[in-house]
């Protein structure tokens, strides 16, 4: 089989010729470059208008010369895909416009590819993994997927803006021209370390303070060299960090990287050390896959057009704000979901940040009634060694806090029975039989809503209440309160129903009414307000 790709949804006007059987791969891309400034819709939309026809020209000429020895057509291709959305509108156009010509004039079925699905399984094709998590990281969006009950869930992604443009917004404040990644790179080579702001909640996470933040040192005149390496360890650790939340909730052990800002060698180099570190295999693509290319269309529109996938032209309108998991992923019908599970038997788990024991009394050289958890945030290799020592000492001491404190506003939570913040190390109770990803039930998830409201009436928020982080048995306990933070602002308490909704959307076969009991529960304590908000949150890390 050979499709033909064609790929224009910001910058990139590209075309590809993708043969299954060779398992080759032929791209063609005509970029854009800005005068100054970002991106401009209009000027993007022009330069797709006159670059296109020429790569898809350069691309056929390639098909016709490379068609094996009596093909029924000089091209022989036997589809065209393009990429359909997200992007931006006037361009997708454009691009529709094309590929629509193209499948006409070559008298071949049109196929419809969603970009950012596209970065994932250009990533799984050429890894052989079987169900992995994915980081995706470009201009325009950051995100975390996986494959669950026959779509791509979204496990984790920005609140505000993609990586790329959020570094490109820091690049142009100081008056770099487009793209300001690369630049980045490189001036960070000389740079030392400054504090900047670290935003996670749950596996989503914020790049406006930090850029905020990055734009007033350089007005304060701070070095340009040392912004440029803390942005690179602050907002890499970030995507490094909630790409490991998304394997320990999951319980794979299998992470892929897609979108141009993965073409970072620093950021490459923190999710190998990561992975590396919890055995798990890590694959980035070459960087031709990476940045915008119409290759990965073209091997994705394969796939697709194999499993029958295709659109008729009057149905094959473009969708700038196409999400991945609107996407039915017709050709991985039965494979493995990316939720694979933990054994709950183990008396050692490795979680997104520490290594939790169950201890019986006189193992080690303390004092303690009975059976008993030791948690140990142990140091983060990827992290630069000055972020890591601040980010486990705060939550540490966050943990043994707000674990106290949700106790008594009620809600079941292990006793803390020792910390000791300079090895980072806290000893629990030992409660609960196992965690509620293992055994999920409507009642338990009823239970973690009323907890939530009862810990935002007390004035904070849990940080991270995910499956993973609640234990059952007679009750139903809250625990890790690491990311959690005094707050009484609706915003806050929404953000932590949000992270909660997510983590049973990636790891529940059918989410639906564990939702519903969530929020019924909520609501049986909570304020009305916090569910309302929460719309308005969720809507929020959709693409605009």
């Amino acid at each position: 089989m050979r499709v033909l790709g064609i790929e224009g949804t910001a910058w990139a006007a590209s075309a590809a010729v993708y043969d299954d059987a060779e398992e080759s791969v032929f791209i063609e891309s005509d970029p854009y470059q800005p005068d100054s400034g970002g991106l401009h819709p209009r000027e993007a939309a022009e330069h797709m208008g006159e670059a296109l026809p020429q790569v898809v020209d350069r691309a056929l000429r390639h098909a016709a010369e490379t068609a094996p020895e009596g093909a029924s057509a000089p091209y022989d291709v036997d589809a065209v895909a393009f990429s359909r959305g997200p992007g931006l509108g006037p361009c997708l156009r454009t691009v529709g416009t094309a590929a629509r010509a193209a499948a006409q004039a070559l008298d071949v079925p049109l196929v419809g590819v969603n970009h950012m699905v596209a970065h994932l399984e250009i990533g799984r094709h050429q890894s052989g993994f079987e169900s992995p998590v994915c980081l995706n990281a470009s201009g325009a969006n950051a995100h975390l997927l996986g494959f669950h009950n026959g779509r791509y869930r979204v496990l984790g992604e920005t609140m505000d803006t993609g990586v790329g443009n959020a570094i490109d917004k820091f690049t142009r404040h100081i008056g770099w021209s487009h793209p300001g990644g690369p630049k980045v790179e490189e001036a960070a080579a000389e740079g030392e370390f400054i504090d900047l702001p670290y935003v996670v909640k749950g596996m989503d996470f914020s790049f406006s303070g930090i850029m905020s933040a990055a734009k007033q040192a350089a007005d304060d005149g701070e070095a340009i060299d040392d912004i440029c390496f803390s942005l690179q360890e602050h907002v890499f650790a970030m995507l490094t960090e909630v790409a490991e939340r998304a394997l320990s909730l999951t319980g794979t052990d299998e992470l892929v990287l897609g979108g141009g800002v993965g073409q970072n060698a620093r950021l490459r180099e923190m999710l190998d050390t990561m992975c590396e570190s919890r055995g798990a295999a890590f694959h980035a693509p070459e960087p031709r896959f990476l940045r915008d290319n119409a290759g990965m269309i073209a091997v994705l529109g394969a796939k697709q057009f194999a499993a029958g996938d295709t659109l008729a032209i009057a149905e094959s309108t473009v969708d700038p704000n196409f999400r991945p998991d609107q996407v039915p992923v017709t050709w991985r019908d039965d494979e493995p979901s990316v939720a694979r599970g933990l054994d709950q038997g183990t008396v050692t788990q490795r979680g997104a940040e520490a290594v939790v024991d169950v201890v019986d009394p006189g193992e080690e050289d303390v004092s303690l009634p009975s059976t008993y958890v030791r948690k140990r945030r142990l140091p983060k290799a990827y992290r630069h060694p000055a972020l890591d020592e601040t980010l486990r000492a705060e939550r540490t001491t966050a943990e043994a806090r707000l674990t106290a404190e949700a106790r008594r506003a009620g809600v079941p939570t292990p006793l803390v029975w020792d910390v000791d913040t300079a090895e980072s190390t806290i000893r629990f109770e030992h409660v609960g039989e196992t965690d509620l990803a293992a055994a999920l039930s409507t009642g338990p998830v009823r239970a973690v809503g009323r907890h939530l409201a009862a810990i935002h009436d007390a004035g904070f928020v849990h940080g991270d209440p995910t499956t993973r982080n609640v234990r059952i048995g007679d009750r139903t306990w809250l625990i890790d309160f690491g990311l959690g933070f005094h707050t009484g602002h609706v915003e806050d308490h929404a953000m932590d129903l949000h992270v909660f909704r997510q983590s049973l959307a990636a790891t529940a076969d059918d989410p639906a009414p564990l939702e519903r009991a969530m929020l019924a529960g909520y609501r049986e304590a909570g304020d009305e307000a916090v569910v309302d908000r929460l719309a308005a949150v969720e809507d929020r890390g959709r693409y605009r």
